[in-house]
């Protein structure tokens, strides 16, 4: 086929909705045939084949339009063009997106994929057993429920009668050392999942508003910085944020992490009051009050809080 006539193909077949599979899978799945016809005949060698096809990784994005084979992995993923100068390449939660110029070809395209093979099968796999993580702690809101309260399990208990002196929810030490710590709710034993929800995220806002500031009071003579004002965030991937001005905010979700996850954050906000960068300056600062920062920072990445 004449070069021009491929390229305006590829132009015109690039964003329909049809799984376009490039020559390397193609040339896969001819192999895979051939083979299952020829040991057709001999018992158990017939399926052998199928096993290696069976144990390969399985990727795909709910709005793949090409395949890709890299390594030891089948990747179906969602392929667009536009007015770029590069191809990018983004693993999120639905999977692997790729985004092209409108004059490259597929063959280049293809040719990137195998390129960053490695880092593409790396953030999938790290994406697909962080989600698995999330949907492990995902908490069934009701009475006997447990969730993770600075690094450790807590149980809730409702408590219709409001025996316990805060309003609320109150967090009440276990008696043995076996035992679980206590949330007790002043709710009734017919409350809501979303009554429970809201209850307990209130008392955990509260405790992550206090805690928070000891913290920071803590490291921020230690760092001979002085912040001004902390506010609690939500934001869905951020852990932290600090302005020049001595602004900090802190997601609150932070409160289920252990406590020296926390201080690590907390250093690192103080840090750039000093450094508002990422330099190596800054990690030296961050390393002065954490020295072990970097096994935190791995932590908190690793970590998952309950949704």
């Amino acid at each position: 086929m004449h070069p021009l006539l491929r390229f305006t193909l590829d132009l015109f077949e690039s964003n329909q909705p049809v799984e376009l599979i490039n020559n390397a899978q193609e040339a896969t799945k001819k192999v895979a045939k051939k083979a299952n016809s020829e040991n057709s005949a001999h018992g158990p060698e017939s399926t052998q084949t199928a096993s290696v096809q069976d144990a390969m990784l399985h990727f795909r994005h709910p709005r793949a339009s090409r395949e890709v084979r890299l390594g030891h992995a089948l990747v179906a993923y969602e392929f667009k063009r536009g007015q770029r100068r590069s191809i990018g390449f983004t693993v999120g939660v639905e999977g692997l997106a790729v985004r092209a110029p409108k004059w490259v070809v597929l063959s280049e395209v293809d040719a990137a994929l195998q390129s960053k093979a490695a880092w593409i099968l790396r953030k999938l796999q790290e994406t697909r057993e962080r989600h698995a993580r999330l949907a492990a702690q995902e908490i069934i809101w009701q009475n006997g429920a447990t969730l993770p309260f600075l690094g450790r399990q807590v149980r809730l208990q409702l408590d219709p009668q409001h025996g316990f002196g805060a309003a609320g929810a109150e967090l009440v030490v276990a008696s043995a050392p076996d035992d679980l710590p206590t949330l007790r709710l002043s709710l009734p034993h017919s409350a809501t999942p979303e009554q429970i929800k809201d209850v307990v995220q209130a008392w955990l806002m509260r405790q992550a508003k206090g805690f928070f500031q000891q913290r920071l009071d803590h490291f921020a003579p230690l760092l001979g910085v002085q912040w001004k004002k902390m506010s609690l965030s939500n934001a869905g991937t951020r852990w932290g944020s600090a302005k020049a001005d001595g602004s900090i905010r802190l997601n609150w979700r932070l409160i289920h992490m252990p406590v020296s996850v926390v201080d690590y954050v907390v250093a690192h906000e103080l840090s750039h009051l000093r450094v508002m960068d990422h330099s190596p300056r800054f990690w030296d600062t961050v390393r002065s009050v954490v020295p072990d920062y970097a096994a935190l920072r791995k932590q908190l990445k690793e970590e998952a809080t309950p949704r």
